[in-house]
């Protein structure tokens, strides 16, 4: 069985959440004897491999462009970084010509996603769409900012949204794919008829039980003879960094021994120009280290996430949690902000601490709970790590993608002989 996949994003040097699920998920496919026939936006001057060729995978780049005028350049980088509303023109031809094809399923929404819907009902082909970032189950003020129009230049492209009528993208699917079960509800109550499936992301526990520690010191030997407090996520507003900086400091100053690691690539340029600055003038320039962006089976970054004394995750909003699951993988407890990923995976009290960003104490609390206590701390790890193994491998998560494809295949072609 041969499936395009069709995404919005992929570049190796801004490596992310959803990167890390889609590329596991395309190695569980592979092992369950399906073909991942990829289909991404072209990056020029990328520093890092693409782990898709790494690992063998049929990857074919389409050039994207964002259809705004007047965009500085700043901007239109960081659109294109959170995977904005892109447009492509060679993708239609590309997607059309593709032979001996399955299914299609597009990891994109917007313009992008219209262009698969438009090429599979067109070719008769199911057609499957993953939810990757949240549509309803978002905080309000993100979901105002996501439905905004572009203020800083005059959006052309609106043309194709209405030719390829992104807004049936949900209605004209065979199934509906999101992590979240609140997301899932939300759709569930607006689209009662549709296919609504909650996908996990999974997780190769193998490879957190390597120990890479030793690979994490050498590469960043500020945090030797430290605890290492790991906030590890793309660095932008929605990962609110700031605020571990703004509240964390006090844990910084009364723990002399321990250091914040921002693990992650920056996608908003003026957001990490206000991290950096607040670093500086919050006097934690010893005391807080940025690595830059890592891919998922990086050893420097697996060996951060096994020395890490505890995964801090601030978000303002969090569909999954995928860090979660990792940090668990690799051993290490977790604290993290009351977004609906995360309380579904943290047994608060349990398995890991929950506190809501407007209320630090809470934070506090939970941090000098693990810092102080150090067996309990590993217990909850451990908890965790229970539940990694038994509900989020990736073949679990494989197997079940597999049976929704064959599932929808069989589907329209019983449709197509009635």
């Amino acid at each position: 069985m041969r499936v395009i996949h069709l995404l919005r994003k992929f570049n190796p040097d801004e490596w992310g959440g959803t990167e890390t699920a889609i590329q596991r998920l395309f190695d569980g496919l592979r092992g369950e004897g399906v073909t991942p026939v990829v289909y991404c936006p072209r990056v020029d001057n990328c520093r890092h491999e693409d782990p898709l060729l790494r690992s063998g995978h049929s990857v074919k780049k389409f050039k994207a462009f964002v259809p705004v005028i007047g965009l500085s350049q700043t901007r239109r980088r960081q659109l294109i970084s959170v995977g904005g509303n892109i447009m492509s023109f060679d993708l239609i031809p590309s997607l059309w010509f593709e032979d001996d094809v399955a299914l299609i399923h597009t990891h994109a929404l917007g313009r992008i996603g219209g262009i698969a819907r438009t090429v599979a009902r067109k070719k008769n082909l199911p057609f499957v769409v993953t939810i990757h970032g949240g549509v309803f189950d978002l905080p309000e003020k993100i979901k105002q900012s996501f439905n905004e129009p572009v203020s800083d230049g005059w959006e052309w492209g609106r043309l194709f949204g209405f030719l390829f009528q992104s807004h049936r993208l949900f209605v004209d699917a065979d199934a509906i794919l999101t992590c979240n079960g609140n997301e899932a509800a939300e759709l569930r109550q607006r689209l009662p008829d549709k296919r609504i499936v909650v996908q996990p992301h999974g997780v190769p526990i193998d490879q957190y039980q390597v120990d890479q520690r030793e690979q994490a010191l050498e590469a960043f030997p500020q945090i030797c003879g430290r605890k290492v407090l790991l906030s590890a996520g793309r660095v932008d507003p929605i990962k609110n960094q700031h605020w571990l900086l703004e509240h964390g400091r006090e844990i910084l100053h009364k723990y002399p021994d321990t250091i914040l690691v921002l693990a992650g690539p920056c996608t908003d340029e003026p957001y990490g120009q206000k991290v950096n600055r607040m670093i500086e003038e919050l006097g934690l320039t010893d005391r807080v280290l940025l690595t830059g962006g890592m891919p998922s089976d990086d050893p420097r970054l697996i060996g951060l996430l096994q020395q890490a004394t505890v995964l801090l995750l601030p978000s303002l909003s969090e569909t999954f949690g995928l860090v979660l699951l990792e940090a668990w993988a690799a051993g290490t407890p977790v604290i993290s902000s009351r977004t609906s990923g995360a309380s579904a995976l943290i047994e608060n009290g349990s398995n890991g601490w929950l506190f809501g960003l407007n209320d630090p104490p809470a934070f506090h609390r939970a941090l000098e709970e693990m810092l102080d206590h150090p067996e309990k701390a590993r217990e909850m790890a451990s908890r965790g790590f229970e539940k990694v193994r038994d509900v989020y491998s990736v073949d679990a998560t494989s197997r079940q993608m597999k049976r929704l494809y064959e599932e929808i295949v069989e589907e329209k072609r019983a449709a197509c002989v009635t």
